[in-house]
């Protein structure tokens, strides 16, 4: 079983900046890849960033430029970052980590781009 537990969310004004945090616990592989992923409302939830454990990552075009994920592999911990920059409107969505090849999910964290 694995958890996850995604924080950091919260209302910025467009151009601002937030960081989300994701802890994941439970029984997780020494080598796997941590992603982020977003679902606004009356869409389907999308990936937008993915990391390996060695630290590769890749980004969807919408985000790439202005979102940097990262990741904590220091003392067996699994903890994953997504700093968001130059927030927009349609960064609106609740985002979710999620441990590749695995089912679980997390509860989310709200992000609201708004003036």
């Amino acid at each position: 079983q694995v958890r996850l537990v995604e924080s950091g969310g919260g209302l910025v004004q467009p151009g601002g900046s937030l960081r989300l945090s994701c802890a994941a616990s439970g029984r997780i592989p020494s080598i796997n890849t941590m992603a982020w992923y977003r679902q606004a409302p009356g869409k389907e939830r999308e990936l937008i960033a993915s990391i390996t454990t060695g630290g590769v990552s890749n980004y969807v075009s919408s985000v790439k430029g202005r979102f940097t994920i990262s990741r904590d592999n220091a003392n067996a911990k699994n903890t994953m970052y997504l700093q968001m920059d130059n927030l927009k409107p349609e960064d609106t969505a609740v985002y979710y980590c999620r441990l590749l090849g695995f089912q679980s999910w997390g509860q989310g964290t709200q992000v609201t781009v708004s003036s």
